[in-house]
C-alpha cells in the first residue's frame, strides 16, 4: 500500500486502526533500551556508559511475574554489549520478550554527520544517511539476536519526512515513535502534539503511539493550550496543581502511580484498545537518568509496574505483544 502522508502528518479519521472483538483492551511494554549518558549534555558518540545492563535480568524476571512479555527496543550500544546480547537472547528464544530497533543516530554509524540537537533526531538527517544507520542497526540485532525485528521506535521519538519509507521498504511492520501531544519543535524535533492516541495505519505500517492524555477541566483544550505554552512556559507550570490541565504519559519517569491511573481511566474510558507503556532501560540503576538518583528510586520503579498492572489487571486489561497485536488488527 502506497501513501502520501508521513509520520509528521496527522492521520485522517479513517486510518484509525480497527481490532478483532476479542482483542478487547490491552496493554503493551515498551523499553528504550539504550546506553547511559548525560541528559543535559552535549550529544557526543563516545563516553557513554552501559553499568546498568546487568540489571535487565531483575527486570525480565520480574516482567515475567507480572505475565508481561515486554519489548525491548534495542540500540546500537546496546546491540553490541556481549552482556546485553546474552541476557536478551535467551529470554526471546523462550518467546519471554521481543526485540525491535531504536535509532541514536548519534552512536549508531555511519558516522558522516554533524553531531548537534537537530540531527540527534534520526528523521532530520539526509534521506540515505538515515536509511544507512537503521540498516547498519537492524543488521546488527538480527546478528546478535537471532531474530529479525519488525518493530522501530527512533530515538528521542525523531521521525522525518521519509522515515515511513524507510521502515515499509524494510519490512517493519509496527512503529511506535510516535509521541502524541507532544511538540518538539523548540529541539528542532517534530510535533506530534495534534497526533491521535489510538493506533493508527500509515501505509503498511502500524502506528502505535505511546500512550498520553490529557486530564483536568480544561483537557479538551490541551493542544491549544500547549501550543501557546511554547511562547509563555511559564504562566502553565500552575494548571496541573489545581487541576485545571494535565498531560499524563503512561511511564515510571516522573509520573507518579496515582496520575498514571488517572490517565489509564481516561485512555480506557475513551475507548483505546491499547495502551502504551514507555521508560527507559538506565533507570533500572541509581544514577542513570534524571528521574533515577538513589536505590529507593529503583524499587520505587518496581512497586509503579506492579501497582499499575494490578490496576490494568483490574480493569480488564490484559498485557500484549506486537505478535499478537499484528495477529488481531483489522487489515
Amino acid at each position: 500500500m502506497t501513501t502520501t502522508l508521513s509520520f509528521l502528518d496527522r492521520p485522517p479519521e479513517s486510518a484509525r486502526a480497527q481490532f478483532a472483538p476479542e482483542f478487547g483492551q490491552r496493554v503493551l511494554l515498551t523499553i528504550d533500551t539504550e546506553e547511559e549518558f548525560d541528559w543535559d549534555a552535549p550529544f557526543q558518540r563516545d563516553g557513554y556508559g552501559l553499568d546498568h545492563v546487568e540489571r535487565l535480568a531483575r527486570f525480565q524476571s520480574f516482567a515475567e511475574g507480572l505475565g508481561v512479555v515486554p519489548l525491548y527496543l534495542v540500540d546500537w550500544p546496546i546491540a553490541n554489549d556481549a552482556r546485553a546480547v546474552e541476557i536478551l537472547s535467551d529470554v526471546v528464544t523462550r518467546n519471554a520478550a521481543e526485540i525491535g530497533v531504536q535509532l541514536h543516530p548519534w552512536v549508531n554509524p555511519p558516522f558522516d554527520e554533524e553531531v548537534n540537537v537537530a540531527n540527534s533526531y534520526a528523521g532530520n538527517l539526509p534521506r540515505e544517511l538515515e536509511r544507512a544507520k537503521f540498516q547498519a542497526l537492524r543488521d546488527k540485532i538480527e546478528e546478535a539476536f537471532g531474530t529479525t525485528p519488525t518493530s522501530y521506535r527512533a530515538g528521542r521519538y525523531g521521525l522525518g519526512a521519509d522515515s515511513h519509507e524507510m521502515l515499509q521498504q524494510s519490512g517493519i511492520a509496527i512503529d511506535t515513535s510516535v509521541r502524541s501531544l507532544f511538540d518538539y519543535r523548540n529541539q528542532h524535533g517534530p510535533d506530534y502534539s495534534r497526533h491521535p492516541v489510538t493506533p493508527y495505519w500509515l501505509g503498511d505500517v502500524l502506528e502505535l503511539p505511546v500512550t498520553t492524555v490529557y486530564w483536568g477541566l480544561l483537557r479538551q483544550l490541551g493542544p491549544q493550550i500547549h501550543g501557546l505554552q511554547r511562547h509563555f512556559p511559564t504562566f502553565f507550570t500552575a494548571l496541573p496543581k489545581f487541576g485545571i490541565l494535565e498531560r499524563i504519559a503512561l511511564t515510571p519517569e516522573g509520573v507518579g502511580v496515582d496520575e498514571a491511573i488517572r490517565g489509564i481511566d481516561i485512555a480506557l474510558d475513551a475507548g483505546n484498545p491499547l495502551l502504551v507503556l514507555s521508560f527507559h532501560s538506565p533507570s533500572l540503576a541509581p544514577g542513570k537518568t534524571p528521574y533515577v538518583e538513589n536505590e529507593d528510586d529503583v524499587e520505587a520503579l518496581y512497586d509503579w509496574f506492579s501497582r499499575i498492572y494490578a490496576y490494568l489487571g483490574h480493569r480488564g486489561v490484559q498485557p500484549t505483544t506486537t505478535r499478537e497485536i499484528l495477529a488481531m488488527v483489522e487489515r
